[in-house]
């Protein structure tokens, strides 16, 4: 990706911050994603098999980045997450692809579930 991209990308990323709404992104553009202490941008590229979507994210104290990358045919999505305190709903985007649309949304909360050992 040119750094002209990515500067883009960075732009676009930081006026969708903090939307409660789905946001499409085009291809090379970029959507942001907010986790938390975890912050980034997510974007795609059309390939034979499906859409490869690659999110970067990095601690919003620290300078080292995590990818994550997927490809995703139409109707599939990926939700990317953060665990809270116990009882709390976890942080969460959800990417998903329908026909040529790429959205990146937060998805309803679930009802918090807790496992327990059985003796």
């Amino acid at each position: 990706m040119t750094y002209r991209i990515f500067t883009a990308a960075a732009a676009l990323a930081a006026a969708l911050t903090g939307t409660a709404s789905a946001e499409t992104i085009k291809p090379l553009d970029g959507g942001s994603i907010n986790l938390g202490e975890l912050a980034g941008v997510a974007y795609y590229t059309a390939e034979p098999k499906g859409y490869r979507v690659v999110v970067t994210l990095a601690r919003t104290d620290a300078a080292r980045a995590v990818r994550f990358e997927t490809v995703l045919a139409s109707g599939q999505s990926v939700t990317l997450s953060t665990p809270q305190e116990r009882g709390a709903a976890a942080e969460a985007v959800e990417i998903s692809r329908t026909g040529d649309t790429v959205a990146v949304s937060r998805p309803r909360p679930a009802p918090t579930r807790e496992a327990a050992a059985l003796d």
